[in-house]
């Protein structure tokens, strides 16, 4: 790991480091790679979905997730 790209993403505020993060993610994604999932990992997307097929108008908009998130992170 580049420890210098680390020390320098450390002094970023909170929003900065996450919008890193997402940036880096969605370039790993761009390029068709994604790491495996395991078998519980796999599991868990079924029941999930199972779940949701269930009961399609039980969610949530990921915008009130993500705002939840952040302003839990900010506390």
């Amino acid at each position: 790991m580049n420890t210098e790209l680390l020390q320098q993403a450390s002094v970023l505020d909170i929003d900065e480091q996450i919008e890193l993060v997402e940036a880096i993610w969605d370039g790993i994604v761009s390029r068709g790679a994604a790491p495996s999932l395991t078998e519980a990992q796999k599991t868990e997307l079924d029941r999930r979905l199972a779940d949701h097929l269930a009961n399609p108008d039980d969610v949530i908009p990921w915008s009130e997730v993500k705002a939840a998130a952040l302003a839990k992170i900010r506390q």
